[in-house]
């Protein structure tokens, strides 16, 4: 589901860049794994074949997989066949969820002419969308609010508070109107939650090719890019509050669980929406007078963009059935011998918007190709020390509902339990990326020094390295890219790893349980987004334009699988804290500047409305307005994270030096006692009160953002609070985030008590 605008927000190096780990700790050339673990990887390796995984996906992506439809519960069934096949203990666990699905649907330009689009993508000779026998959903967004409204349009850019802002300016409000927004510049489900907050009554969202058409390369059957009608369906649901099942929040949505009244749900969105094809906005669009869209407005259809409103008049309609369908989870253990309570737990969805070929199927595949290769070692006598688990997660795309159930449902366990959560959604052909709990850092550098790249015969590692030192090559490279380059050309630091929001399964792990997660893919030479949550997106195009001859998707699974045994056989806890000590650290820095700069701005709007200067630089034939006020910004209450943040790094430092020194020599006890104490020490760091009106999110240093979607928002309670200027909860959450800090150091210090043998 990741919004793709995607290559995945969740590991590419995106808009979450700007809160990526500059700071990388060094700890020397990755140490070289032992002659028996190399061999048992090598014999992983030797088990996977992409020849299986092609098979798998023109299976798996033969028909519709959509939640409710028939080929997503034969796919869940033949998963768990596969599963059994290869020695797992698996079995389906079912869910009952609020999933609507489109009755009927309107859209259609009522005046000054007539215009109806057509809300459903025509087939494609050759193509699985010719060749399917069961039905495609339509253009549909999940969780959108019913509704038959009739105004006129206004063009709202990508739809973001910074375009209400300059609507603001040019004096035009949307009030009692319909808009249009494109995709692009944050999530989709942000587009009608900020459209109905400033008044409109509904919401329209097309893909424009300047963002995923022809601006960018041939389409569709020619290239791989989204044709004319080509339609980017989705979810809408108000996942910055929680996601999930909308009507069981905390709690598993099994049969007879409580649930809340659809009235009372506060995720379900509030107006109606549809998302529509570029060749049917140009329509809408092309009918739009008023002001000339600002520059960045300007998308890449041949008319002149405006911003109306009107004289454009649009009917819109949408209908839905709003009844609990079942959901079902794979679920697959291959038990530990040494610490069987101990799991290690590995994610991928296997529903799609359509065919989902390589949304989610090709990290699916590499999953399948991964369970397989383990149960072969099983054959050859190999067994984890750590109980293995692996999910197919069903309903990702109506908004992490199959994964986050499951989450809900076994909490308790889970948080006992869980050593790492490891999670894939799409993959592509090209370089690594990876985003997650920043203390396996290190671990995801020692895995990617050891997987060829097999189109360069290098490291993986060191393909990314390169592409890092090129990127600051670029006359348009920011600070942050040169910062990157600089680790990237030393062999001695760690390349980072991207801070993780939402977006994909690892959600409720994350930012619920406070369990650690791993988000891995490769991405950035295939080309997947001109197809994304369309009937394009199918075996046919994933084979030709995404990752031909699945090579890559092979290598996901090697690159996984490599994860997974590393953390499943580990002795020793593999976590490094210096490496998260260092990226909070920077996220510290970070707020603090966040502080100074809307300080800085705050005084310099007020000189400018007290000079009257909006007024005099407006254009007077023009309709035009004066920004709101902002308010003054106080000094913030930062020392107590400030100290916290300065004994993490003392006590962090401490405990990886005592691991080094020690960890030839520890007695049995010595290492349960340090498993003990790092097996959830990440759970520190999601404390009970959670976040400020949305307490489903419990993780203080990674969440999803309020109003950026997937995108992480570091040290959320302190750096959304300043953003929206709520200063006593900036002052209240530093002080909740310090003592979540301290909690983690005085993990870290009773470990290394333990380690130096007192």
């Amino acid at each position: 589901m990741p919004d793709k605008s995607k290559i995945t927000a969740k590991v590419a190096v995106s808009l979450a860049a700007a809160i990526l780990l500059y700071v990388s700790v060094g700890f020397g050339a990755p140490a070289a794994i032992s002659s028996d673990q190399a061999t048992l990887e090598r014999n992983f390796d030797a088990l996977i074949h992409p020849d299986d995984l092609r098979d798998w996906m023109k299976l798996l992506a033969a028909e519709p997989n959509h939640v409710s439809s028939p080929h997503d519960k034969t796919n869940a069934d033949q998963i768990l066949a596969w599963f059994k096949e290869w020695g797992w203990d698996a079995h389906i666990e079912t869910f009952w969820v609020l999933y609507p699905k489109p009755i009927s649907e309107t859209l259609e330009l009522v005046g000054p002419k007539k215009f109806a689009a057509t809300l459903q993508e025509p087939p494609i000779p050759g193509d699985s969308s010719a060749t399917a026998t069961d039905p495609a959903l339509p253009a549909y967004v999940d969780y959108q609010r019913d509704g038959d409204v009739t105004a006129e349009l206004v063009y709202v850019n990508y739809g973001m508070l910074d375009d209400y802002k300059m609507l603001q300016r040019l004096g035009v409000s949307v009030k009692g109107k319909i808009v249009i927004a494109r995709y692009g510049g944050g999530w989709r489900g942000l587009k009608p939650k900020l459209a109905y907050d400033h008044g409109a009554i509904g919401c329209i969202i097309y893909s424009d090719p300047a963002q995923d058409g022809y601006s960018i390369d041939e389409t569709y059957p020619a290239g791989p890019m989204r044709p004319p009608q080509g339609v980017q369906r989705g979810s809408v649901l108000d996942m910055g509050l929680y996601p999930g099942d909308p009507l069981t929040p905390d709690i598993g949505a099994t049969k007879d669980a409580k649930r809340l009244r659809m009235s009372d749900a506060p995720t379900i969105m509030k107006i109606p929406t549809l998302p529509i094809s570029y060749g049917d906005a140009q329509v809408f669009l092309a009918a739009l007078t008023g002001s000339v869209a600002p520059p960045g407005w300007r998308g890449g259809l041949p008319i002149t963009y405006r911003v109306g409103p009107g004289p454009a008049l649009v009917h819109l309609a949408v209908k839905s059935d709003w009844r609990q369908q079942p959901i079902y989870d794979v679920i697959a253990m291959m038990k530990g011998s040494t610490w069987p309570d101990q799991w290690v737990v590995r994610g991928n969805h296997h529903d799609g918007w359509v065919f989902g070929a390589t949304d989610p199927l090709s990290g699916q595949v590499a999953l399948l190709a991964e369970a397989k290769a383990f149960g072969g070692l099983a054959r050859q006598g190999w067994q984890p020390k750590r109980t293995i688990v692996y999910t197919s997660w069903d309903a990702e795309e109506p908004m992490l509902l199959g994964s986050t159930e499951w989450a809900e449902k076994h909490a308790s366990e889970l948080r006992k339990r869980v050593v790492l959560y490891i999670n894939s959604d799409s993959n592509e052909r090209g370089f690594l990326g990876v985003g997650g709990s920043q203390d396996f850092q290190h671990l995801v550098n020692q895995v990617a020094a050891d997987v060829i790249d097999p189109e360069t015969g290098v490291p993986i590692g060191d393909r990314l390295r390169a592409k890092m030192r090129i990127a600051a090559l670029a006359p348009t490279a920011t600070e942050h890219v040169w910062t990157e380059a600089k680790i990237a050309s030393d062999p001695d630091k760690d390349f980072p790893i991207e801070a993780l929001g939402s977006g994909s399964d690892f959600s409720a792990f994350l930012d619920h349980l406070g369990v650690p997660v791993l988000d891995v893919g490769f991405y950035e030479e295939g080309h997947s987004g001109g197809v994304y949550h369309s009937r394009y997106d199918t075996f046919e195009h994933h084979s030709r334009f995404v990752d031909p001859g699945f090579v890559y998707d092979a290598m996901l699974a090697k690159t996984i699988g490599r994860i997974v045994m590393r953390v499943a056989d580990a002795d020793l806890p593999v976590q490094n804290a210096s490496a998260f000590a260092s990226a909070v650290a920077d996220y510290l820095d970070q707020v603090k500047k966040l502080a100074d700069d809307e300080r800085e701005e705050a005084e310099s709007q007020a000189k400018l409305l007290h000079d009257h200067a909006f007024q005099l630089a407006a254009d007077p034939t023009r309709s035009s307005g004066l920004p709101t006020a902002l308010d003054r910004v106080p000094h913030l209450e930062f020392a107590p994270l400030e100290d916290a943040v300065d004994r993490l790094k003392r006590s962090a430092k401490t405990y990886d030096d005592a691991l080094a020194k020690n960890s030839s020599h520890l007695t049995n006890s010595q290492i349960a006692r340090v498993q003990a104490l790092m097996m959830n020490i990440d759970q520190t760091l999601a404390p009970e009160a959670g976040l400020p009106g949305r307490s489903w999110y419990k993780n203080l240093i990674y969440a999803p953002g309020r109003y950026t979607g997937y995108e992480a928002k570091t040290l959320p309670g302190v750096r959304e609070a300043i953003e929206d200027r709520r200063w006593s909860d900036a002052n209240r959450y530093a002080k909740l985030t310090a003592d979540a800090l301290n909690a983690y150091s005085d993990r870290l210090n009773a470990a290394t008590t333990v380690l130096n043998g007192s």
